[in-house]
């Protein structure tokens, strides 16, 4: 069994909504101010990483340590901590690195708890836009925005004819392979910020997002929040989500299954 009980529910679901304030305050105390940037691309292309995103990984890391020392710890930054338990924290520190570097605000922390490799617990906190969302059961997600919480719902009335759909490739399809999903091109029409996009979504303010080349620590946290919001997420190749990859979230299976036929042509 891959599921926890109700009182682990409560106790870790505490804990990550404690972590989202105490990382909001970390940012505005330690990391408002100019950081370095380096490329992990040495030769061609351009992943940037900063010296803020390293600092929260290990303000990060530091406070699950502390709390629960036994668990395991995967990272963008710093990899892959090893113990012999059940439970693993997946981290992003940064995502959205690009927007962060050019002052956009849509960058957030991500965080996942995932126990016997599926991920049950989410957190995807916004310190500049002074939101988080995350998940206190696998029904029940929440968004707390200036100091306001509030149950949110994927918008189970959307129809595929009055669809919103938010997507980014990433640099993961070619103009080659574009061409083959005309359908989809034309369906683009809202913006895509990293994993707000997500967050949106499991608000009922888009009703389908498309993402490319996603890490594990890019959709891992996501997950438990989609599903516990009404979602559904997978693969294009509708595998689950948790394999990360290419991504689709939809609030229903009509529109689901229909996204994915017309991503097809593309979908390994």
């Amino acid at each position: 069994m891959s599921t926890l009980k109700s009182s682990n529910y409560k106790t870790y679901s505490n804990f990550i909504e404690n972590l989202a304030k105490k990382l909001t305050k970390f940012y505005y105390l330690k990391l408002n101010k100019p950081f370095k940037i380096s490329n992990k691309f040495k030769g061609k292309g351009y992943d940037p990483v900063t010296s803020a995103d390293k600092a929260f990984e290990k303000f990060i890391r530091k406070q699950i340590s502390k709390r629960f020392p036994d668990h395991q710890i995967i990272g963008e930054e710093f990899g892959h901590q090893k113990s012999k338990s059940n439970f693993t924290w997946v981290l992003d520190p940064i995502d959205g690195t690009r927007s962060f570097v050019i002052g956009n605000p849509t960058w957030s922390n991500l965080i996942s708890l995932n126990y016997k490799g599926k991920p049950v617990l989410g957190l995807a906190n916004f310190p500049v836009l002074k939101k988080y969302y995350f998940n206190s059961s696998d029904k029940t997600a929440y968004l707390v925005e200036n100091g306001k919480k509030r149950k949110i719902k994927v918008n189970n009335k959307a129809k595929f004819s009055n669809m919103k759909m938010s997507a980014a490739f990433h640099g993961g399809l070619s103009l080659s392979q574009q061409k083959r999903i005309p359908k989809i091109l034309k369906l683009m029409q809202f913006p895509c910020a990293d994993a707000l996009s997500y967050s949106h979504f499991t608000e009922g303010k888009v009703d389908v997002v498309l993402q490319c080349s996603n890490k594990i620590w890019d959709i891992h946290p996501l997950i438990p929040i989609i599903n516990a919001a009404g979602g559904i997420v997978s693969t294009w190749s509708n595998q689950n989500a948790t394999k990360a990859g290419n991504i689709i979230c939809s609030p229903n299976k009509k529109i689901h299954n229909k996204v994915l036929k017309m991503l097809k042509p593309v979908s390994k």
